[in-house]
Formats: structure tokens, sequence, C-alpha cells
């Protein structure tokens, strides 16, 4: 018995039975949570299939639109023929056919956007509310069942104008399957972004009014996005590849990872008492940045004024880059990989500049030196390029979970690394670009990495708030942080980084090109 005993517990290959009953116990309770968010969602789609008023619309746009989308491919293509364009022709019917996909998710969004606020309104919420389902059940239940009859006009309407095209005459498209994966998935992934989006949007309003004109920050940005997939259908160079369009497959991704974050932000921010209990949605804009302004005052969480400047820095500023937390090393691996990823770009050999060689640096200097690289009030444009760039990717962060802020900054480390590679292709050190960059760089560099790092902290907040705080607590500090930060580290920083980019930066420059 000890020998056995022994044997069991030394061997990993043995996992003991406690292990396979926390396994099956893990499975068997997401397997219950599926099966009663099941439950909610047959119940909903058996209701939306017997409104008439929202399945009329989907089944028009799902049966008439992909005809009238093939008769005008046809007339579209027959049109450019006769000026030797066919080339456009073939590129408008894959545009199409995502047309044809986003309409009936479009017109159904109204299913997602009365999931919670309009059985509130019919005063069928409470008798749901009040079942034993968790919130996680209820939401991922009402969730699919706002998503499942769009994606399935989605699909069907699809399925109808390909098979029109296929069995065409004027047209007779042959895509490669990829760039019809590739449209699909762009669908169901545009599609789960707008509806999953709604459906947060349904658990936060009080009425379906404020519903419907919250909406619109939902349509607008996929609309926006829809003109960039069209532009990259038509312009981008590997339109034609059996593999798909490089760029889509990134979008398609990046899409993903939204959907996982609006999934994941509804369903922590979903609370069926305070649905109930809400019902009037009261904005106070004073209220909220006196709020701001005593916690960018404050020097640690009770609220505690700091009583002079020294004071706040020496206390304040380093409690707001605490709370930036792993931001902070997230945002420098990031730079780290863009300029390599520049570098590994610089290599390929259709991307390089071929630049011209032997030609002799120490000429350059005299250039350098002369301060022709500036002109004007250079300080300000400095400052103000920077700042521009920074404050963007803040807003742009606040909207997009911070994934934008690694859009916008990330560029010119990227083209750094751009920028080394085809120098060293071409016979010349790089060397010459660390003065050029470290003499101002040195202040710049760690600025930006905040900037970005409080961006991406302001926008991801939301999808997990501190314990014991709502999403509104936690993005106010967020935000408190981040214009304390502005106002204590970035703006001085960007101002002392312009100075010395201006007036330092190429004197050095000009001394080591002059170096022998």
């Amino acid at each position: 018995m000890g020998a056995q005993r022994m044997n069991t517990s030394t061997n990993p290959e043995v996992m003991p039975a406690s292990a396979y009953l926390s396994g099956n116990q893990s499975r068997a309770s997401s397997g219950r949570m599926l099966n009663n968010a099941l439950i909610i969602t047959r119940r909903e789609v058996r209701d939306s299939l017997r409104d008439w008023r929202i399945m009329g619309p989907i089944i028009i746009l799902t049966l008439l639109f992909p005809l009238l989308a093939q008769f005008v491919a046809g007339q579209f293509s027959t049109f450019l023929q006769g000026f030797g364009a066919e080339v456009i022709g073939g590129r408008t019917i894959p545009f199409l056919l995502m047309i044809v996909g986003f309409f009936p998710i479009s017109i159904s969004l109204v299913i997602a956007l009365e999931t919670f606020v309009g059985e509130k309104e019919r005063r069928s919420l409470e008798p749901l509310l009040s079942t034993p389902l968790s919130n996680t059940e209820l939401y991922v239940g009402k969730t699919l069942s706002a998503i499942l009859p769009p994606l399935v006009a989605s699909f069907i309407g699809m399925s109808i104008y390909l098979f029109g095209l296929f069995n065409s005459v004027e047209t007779a498209w042959r895509p490669p399957a990829a760039l019809v994966i590739q449209i699909f998935l762009l669908t169901t992934v545009q599609g789960l972004v707008m509806i999953t989006g709604a459906v947060v949007v349904s658990s936060q309003t009080t009425s379906t009014r404020a519903a419907n004109l919250l909406a619109s920050f939902i349509i607008i940005p996929i609309t926006m996005l829809i003109w960039i997939e069209s532009a990259i259908m038509f312009l981008a160079p590997d339109a034609e590849s059996p593999n798909g369009i490089g760029s889509l497959w990134a979008i398609i991704i990046g899409m993903g990872v939204v959907v996982a974050l609006l999934l994941r932000v509804g369903n922590s921010i979903f609370n069926r008492e305070e649905l109930l209990g809400r019902t009037l949605d009261k904005i106070d804009i004073k209220g909220f940045f006196r709020g701001v302004w005593s916690r960018v005052l404050a020097v640690d969480d009770q609220g505690t004024k700091a009583s002079n400047i020294f004071v706040w820095y020496r206390r304040s500023i380093p409690l707001s880059l605490r709370n930036l937390g792993f931001a902070v090393p997230i945002t420098t691996l990031f730079f780290i990989l863009a300029v390599v990823g520049g570098y590994i770009f610089g290599m390929i050999g259709s991307y390089q500049l071929r630049l011209p060689e032997g030609l002799s640096l120490q000429d350059a200097a005299q250039y350098v030196d002369a301060g022709l690289l500036f002109t004007g009030n250079a300080v300000f444009e400095v400052l103000m390029q920077n700042w521009r760039i920074l404050a963007l990717a803040t807003l742009f962060g606040v909207f997009t979970f911070g994934s934008m802020a690694f859009v916008l900054t990330p560029t010119v480390y990227f083209i750094i690394g751009y920028l080394a590679s085809q120098l060293l292709l071409s016979g010349y050190s790089p060397t010459f670009l660390i003065p050029a960059l470290l003499t101002h760089g040195i202040i710049e560099i760690p600025v930006i990495i905040i900037a970005t790092a409080a961006a991406l902290k302001l926008g991801a907040v939301v999808t997990r708030p501190p314990r014991g705080k709502t999403v509104g607590q936690a993005w106010s500090a967020a935000f408190s942080d981040t214009v304390k930060l502005w106002l204590g580290i970035l703006l001085p920083g960007l101002l002392l980084a312009a100075i010395i980019e201006v007036y330092i930066t190429p004197a050095v420059v000009a001394a080591f090109l002059s170096a022998p």
C-alpha cells in the first residue's frame, strides 16, 4: 500500500482523483451554464420569428436584395467592359457580396437594441430576471438570441447571391475560395461586433429611444470600416491571391478580439438589480469634472489634496504611474517589437529602397549643422506634431479598448527599424541614428511610453474593473490619472524634448558625422 501511494505521487502521468473531479465539475458547470442560457435563447428566437415587424424586413432583404445586387453587378460589368476595365468590375462583385451580408444585420440590429430595454418597457423583464438563472446565463442567452437570426439571414442572402453569380451568363464569377471565406468571416465578425455592442447598450440604457440614439456609435464605425474594406478589395496588390487578401485577415483577427472584449465588458457590467432599479439616465457633467479635478490634485486614494506642487510631484505623480500597472511593460515590449518588425520588413526585397552607395556622410554634416532640418517656429511645430499623435492615440484608445494606442504611436519606431535596415543594406553604418534619436529621445521616448500606456489603461479598464468599483468609477479614476500625467509629465516632457530636438540634436548629429 505504501509503495502504491509513493508511485502515485511521484509519477507525473498519474493525476489525483481530485483533479479529475475538478476538471469534470468545471466542464459540467460550463455545460450547465450553456444549457440554461439556451433556454433563454430558444424563447427569444421564437418570439422574434413570430413578430412580423421584425421578420418582414429581414425576409425582404434576404431574398430580394441579393437579386438586386446580382443585377447591379451584371450591368456594371457590362458597362465597364466597353472601357476595357474588366478588373474593376470583377472586384466590385466581392464588395457587393459583403454588402448583401451586411444589410440584414444592420436592419435587424433592432433585435439586439431591444434585448433588455425593450422588455423593460413592455414590463416583461421582471419575471425573467426573477428566475434562478445567473447574470451570466441571462446575458449569454439574450446575446445568442440577438445574434442567431441576423447571421442566419445574412448567410442565406449571401448564398443566394453567390448561387446567382455562379449561374449567371454575364458575370460567371469564379472567385478564390479564400476570398469567399474572408467575406463570410468579415460579415460574421462585423455582425458580432454590432450585435454584442448593441446588447451592451440595451443593458445600460433606460429607454428604447436612448438605445436607438446610441446605436449610431455602433453603425458609424462599422460603416467606416466597410469603406476601408472596400478600398482594400479594389486596391490590394494581393486581391487575386489564392490565400486571400492579407489586410482582410488582419481586420478579421482584430474584430474577433473586439467581439471577445465586448462580451467580457457586457457580462461584467450586467446587473439585474441595477437594470430594474434604473429609471432615468442622469448626466452630471459638472459633478464628473469636479470629481476628476479633485482626484488630479489628490496624493492618495483617499482624496487628500496636495499642499503644494512639490508634494504633488513627489506623491501624486508616482501614484498615477503605479496605477498604470502592466500597461507600461506591455507598451515597452510592443515598441521594441515595432523596431524589430520594421527592420525585418526592410529586409524583404520588394520593399527595399536601394539607396545610392558610396556617399560621404561627412558632406551631410554641414547641412545638418546649418539647421536646415528645421524652419520657422520649429519648437512649436515639433511640440504640436508629437502632441497631436499622442492626443489622437488617447482619444481613439477610449473607443477601441486601448488598441488604437498601439496603431498610431509605434509607427515611428517601425520606420526607425526600417531605415536602419536600408542603411545597413546600402553599406552605411546606422550608428548615427543613435545620437539623432537618443539626444532628445532620452526624454521623448519615456514620455511616449507613458502616454501610450495611459491610453491603453484608459481604454482597457472597462473590460476588467478593479474589485469593488463599477465601470464608471474605474474609468473616472483612469481618466483622472491620464489628465494628471498629461499635466505633470507629458506636456512638460514634450516641450523639453522639442527644445532639445531643435537646438541640440542637429549639432550632436553634425559632430558625429564629421568625426573621422
